[in-house]
């Protein structure tokens, strides 16, 4: 078990400054397999713009921002165009209040008509790689850096003006405090076993062999909650979901997610049809932003057991207030660059908790396993204080290939990350091999890559 030191440095006299911000766009062919389809995203790309901050120490910070293809240029675009706010930034600055520079870039007097969306990611790729080179200067994991921060400065870290109505910064710290005494054994076992996780294993374009073949594997690593894409074709689910259950037993735990592709009297209907299944939650099952509509679906569903799941593209955490506020969702799903990096989520975890609501990240993608485990350490020890309901999200795909320091399991479990900060380094080769549109990965195959690139 590693053992890390709960000091948190002073830095006034080291005089770190920025000197360096690099975004690489970086794409998978995963349209090749569907791995990763759904009924709105029909052949993704797994992508991710890959930003990276260097000190003046020589410390580099990376984070990932992923996206499924088309689009991700954009948000590089974005990083190149924010990162000149960091020109000789001196870093004591940040670790002094993190909350200055997520509020001088979040609140620019121009780019705030951008709104959120793909500024707000472009903003989280920045605050998420300073607060892996502030967790690499400290040694420690990121999640380990967040359980040793001082409650108020955790609190200082977040933009409180539209979030007060339902969270103040007093009852924030007050929930940091709460069980204090028990946060080191909390601590301690989750580092001797990890928080739990789920698979996803029934992609839409994905044939039952396969699903079956990937639901074996989960089921030896000790799973045993599961998730489904839905809402293509009532009949086809229902087959599907008759062969998933028979795959899981009827003890293991199944989830089912449309991603967005129903409306509200639709998706209530659509699961009303599917509630013999015994099914855990409906994720994403209507717009991103539809609040009254994920309330409606929520009251008309609850006589049949099943919750309603989102978040992952949730823009920002005033969305994320009204839905917890109002008792629209079951599950909170926090994602780790949708927002505007930890700032961000860190409030919305504290708003979960406030509301009692458990938080179940979503994973996936390129890297988002390796941050969201963070989210739920953190979480699990500070905040909610148990991990009695909640399950993170995990993929088996896109990791030994492409990280240093992949994400593993045991036993349906995360293993608690012990690299310093998110655990983000990327192999060169992969790095070398996927950039978009010059890696070797992408020779004679440009536009499928590109927006010209439909389903």
């Amino acid at each position: 078990m590693q053992i890390y030191s709960k000091q948190i440095r002073k830095y006034s006299s080291m005089k770190l400054k920025v000197v360096k911000t690099e975004a690489a766009d970086i794409r998978v062919p995963t349209s090749d397999t569907l791995l990763g389809s759904d009924p709105f995203h029909k052949k993704p790309n797994y992508s991710c713009v890959y930003t990276s901050i260097e000190l003046s120490d020589g410390t580099v910070g990376h984070s990932v921002c992923f996206t499924s293809g088309a689009g991700n240029d954009w948000i590089v675009y974005g990083v190149n165009d924010i990162s000149k706010l960091l020109e000789d930034y001196n870093f004591e600055d940040f670790t002094t209040n993190p909350g200055n520079l997520y509020k001088e870039i979040n609140d620019h007097h121009q780019l705030r008509w951008l709104a959120d969306g793909v500024n707000r990611m472009a903003l989280g790729c920045i605050m998420n790689a300073m607060w892996d080179c502030w967790a690499k200067i400290e040694k420690k994991p990121l999640w380990k850096l967040l359980v040793d921060l001082d409650p108020e400065k955790i609190v200082s870290s977040i933009d409180w003006r539209y979030l007060k109505d339902a969270l103040t910064p007093e009852e924030a710290i007050s929930i940091l405090n709460e069980k204090s005494s028990a946060h080191k054994n909390l601590e301690n076992n989750l580092l001797s076993e990890g928080p739990k996780a789920y698979s996803t294993a029934g992609w839409l374009g994905l044939t039952d062999q396969q699903i079956s073949d990937t639901i074996s594997e989960m089921k030896n690593e000790g799973f045993d909650a599961f998730k489904m894409k839905i809402g293509q074709d009532i009949n086809h689910d229902i087959e599907r979901l008759t062969f998933i259950r028979q795959q899981i037993g009827e003890e293991s735990k199944l989830m089912t997610d449309c991603n967005q592709v129903l409306g509200v009297d639709e998706a209530v209907e659509y699961m009303k049809k599917l509630s013999k299944f015994n099914i855990t939650w409906i994720e994403e099952p209507t717009a991103r932003d539809d609040v009254q509509g994920h309330l409606e679906i929520a009251k008309a569903l609850e006589p049949y057991g099943i919750k309603v799941a989102t978040g992952e593209q949730v823009q920002s955490p005033v969305i994320f207030k009204q839905l917890l506020k109002s008792g629209a969702i079951g599950y909170c799903q926090i994602d780790a660059s949708r927002l505007g990096g930890v700032n961000d989520v860190l409030a919305v975890i504290l708003l979960a908790k406030k509301f009692n609501v458990p938080v179940c990240p979503h994973g996936g993608g390129i890297g988002l396993c390796n941050m969201i485990i963070h989210y739920s350490m953190w979480d699990q020890i500070k905040v909610s204080s148990h991990s009695e309901n909640q399950v993170c999200e995990y993929l088996n795909f896109l990791q030994d290939d492409v990280f240093v320091n992949p994400v593993k399991v045991k036993n349906g479990r995360y293993i608690a990350p012990e690299s310093y900060g998110w655990g983000l380094e990327m192999k060169d080769s992969f790095f070398d091999s996927h950039q978009y549109p010059g890696g070797s990965i992408w020779k004679n195959r440009v536009e499928s890559g590109s927006i010209k690139f439909t389903a």
